[in-house]
Formats: C-alpha cells, sequence, structure tokens
C-alpha cells in the first residue's frame, strides 16, 4: 500500500470520499481528495493529513442508553473513529475486525487506552440495544453510538465523510451508503491527523496502532 499526504485545502473543499454501499455493489465512482504527494513503494496504508480535523462535536446515545459527548469521552485518549451500520455484510464487519484482532496484539495496558468509536449511519435500526449486540460479537470494548441521523450526518461532514440517508436498493433491500474511513485521533492534540481506507488490513493496524496510541506519525 501506499502512504498519502493530502493538502488541507484539498481535504476541506472535498464534500465527499469514496462512498459504499454496503453489501450492495454500488460505489459513486468519487475519487477521493486531491493527492499533494504521494510516496510510492510504501508498505504503509496511513494517509497522513498536513493538517488534522476538529473531533466532532457529536453527542449521541452509546449501547448503554446513556448520553455520550465525544469529545468530552475521548479527550486526551488515542482514538479511531468509523462510521457504518451494523446490517452491512461486508465492510463494516471486515473493517471493524481487522481493528478488533489487531488490537488483541497490544498490551493489556494500551488496549484500555484506545478508544474505538463505531458510529452507525443507520440509526433507526440501530438503536443501543441492537448496536451493543453486534459489537459485543467484535469487541465489547467498543463504543457504539446512535442518535438522530441528521446530527450523525453532520458530524460524519465535519471529517470529510458523507452519508446519506439508509434507503432500499433495487432489489428492496435497505442500504446505508456512507464513506469508509477509520480516522485516528491523537491523544496529544485532539485532532484527527490519520485517515484510513476499507483496504486497511489487520497487519496495517497491527503496525500503526501503537505508534498512534502514543499521537506519533504511522
Amino acid at each position: 500500500m501506499r502512504k498519502k499526504t493530502f493538502a488541507a485545502a484539498a481535504l476541506l473543499a472535498a464534500a465527499t470520499l469514496t462512498l459504499t454501499a454496503c453489501g450492495g455493489g454500488e460505489d459513486d465512482g468519487a475519487s477521493p481528495v486531491t493527492v499533494v504527494s504521494e510516496e510510492t513503494g510504501s508498505d504503509k496504508a496511513a494517509i497522513v493529513l498536513d493538517k488534522p480535523f476538529e473531533k466532532p462535536d457529536l453527542v449521541l446515545t452509546d449501547t448503554h442508553g446513556e448520553k455520550y459527548d465525544l469529545r468530552k469521552e475521548t479527550a486526551g485518549k488515542p482514538t479511531l473513529v468509523y462510521f457504518g451500520y451494523t446490517n452491512c455484510p461486508d465492510v463494516c464487519p471486515t473493517t471493524m475486525s481487522n481493528i478488533a484482532v489487531a488490537k488483541k496484539q497490544l498490551p493489556e495496558a494500551q488496549q484500555d487506552e484506545l478508544r474505538i468509536v463505531f458510529v452507525t449511519t443507520d440509526p433507526e435500526r440501530d438503536t443501543a440495544a441492537a448496536l451493543g449486540k453486534w459489537l459485543k460479537g467484535i469487541d465489547p470494548q467498543v463504543v457504539g453510538l446512535t442518535g438522530d441521523f441528521d446530527t450523525v450526518q453532520a458530524g460524519a461532514r465535519t471529517l470529510g465523510i458523507t452519508i446519506e440517508a439508509p434507503h432500499k436498493d433495487k432489489n428492496g433491500k435497505v442500504v446505508s451508503t456512507h464513506g469508509t474511513q477509520v480516522v485516528a485521533f491523537s491523544p496529544k492534540t485532539d485532532a484527527g491527523y490519520v485517515l484510513y481506507t476499507e483496504d486497511a488490513s489487520v497487519d496495517d493496524y497491527t503496525k500503526d496502532l501503537p505508534a498512534l496510541i502514543k499521537g506519533a506519525r504511522p
């Protein structure tokens, strides 16, 4: 994989990153934001931003039915944030499982320090209970958040990730179309300075998590 660095201006100007309709086989064909420089031949999966994103000001509901303030609860903690939904048959569970497997390779203290947050893009079906049940099978330490769709959509947009309201495909199946990037936030600055695409593997996360936990460049 190649390590890419994006210009802040291009990131902020971009309304969307690549969208994927999980399980629907659909892709709008949108390319990622303009690449300013690429380091070819690198085995890094990280997309390092020259100007980090501000953490979304999101207050949603966790799997225990309690209010969860993303900024407050993850302040000073290495944090990975992903927007997806539990009925996704492919990209979402694969991404979350890859992160969970890589996390288990860390020392216990670092596992406890790392915050992994899954924000549903399908809140009508992903109730707190449904989200909690799904995440329990992946990693019970993952924070699952649900709430008003417009709030979730606005929060994702601040990270350059576009999500669309769930809709029925041609077969009548409800799908959620959303950007599939994982955003890593530094414990030092609370800013999102690294992105991972859906192509990031277990090995990629395993290699990078120790650095991300320290707020270092992967």
